[in-house]
């Protein structure tokens, strides 16, 4: 197996993105590899053809943007005392796609990733971003299950 010099962790702000960062961040150490945290903006829902009130399309992805990129801020501010090798990438997009690109780009060794367990109907509707990215990954793909105690 080849060294792992570079993870990709995808954030979501999540407790199970916590606990898949917890890890990613664990073996980062463990390898001296750089971290690469993912977040990615959902396309929001084309509103251009329905009047919304005080605010345009254009303003809105620049807010949404905007409080992403606060909220990595913060989120790097409170997980990384000790450690400096790593940097963060904030996209918009389909989820699932752009982990994988960013993944290709960045050259990353292994994507850590949390999920949430959904089944039965949730997993129908909602689908899974972890599942879509192991089935189309050419790297390897650790999932991180948050345990429900």
């Amino acid at each position: 197996m080849k060294n792992l010099e570079k993870i990709l962790v995808a954030i979501d702000f999540s407790d199970s993105s916590d606990k898949a960062f917890n890890t990613a961040l664990f073996m980062a150490k463990k390898f001296s590899a750089r971290l690469v945290l993912v977040h990615v903006i959902n396309e929001p829902i084309d509103l251009r053809g329905f009047y919304v009130p005080h605010i345009s399309f254009d303003k809105l992805e620049e807010e949404i943007r905007a409080g992403a990129e606060k909220m990595m801020e913060r989120f790097c501010r409170n997980h990384f005392e000790d450690f400096d090798n790593y940097e963060t990438c904030i996209v918009p997009g389909i989820p699932y796609q752009e982990i994988l690109t960013i993944a290709q780009d960045t050259q990353a060794d292994m994507i850590v990733l949390g999920t949430h367990g959904r089944a039965g109907l949730d997993h129908v509707l909602f689908g899974s971003t972890a599942e879509k990215i192991v089935r189309k990954a050419s790297l390897p793909v650790l999932t991180v299950r948050l345990s429900e105690e």
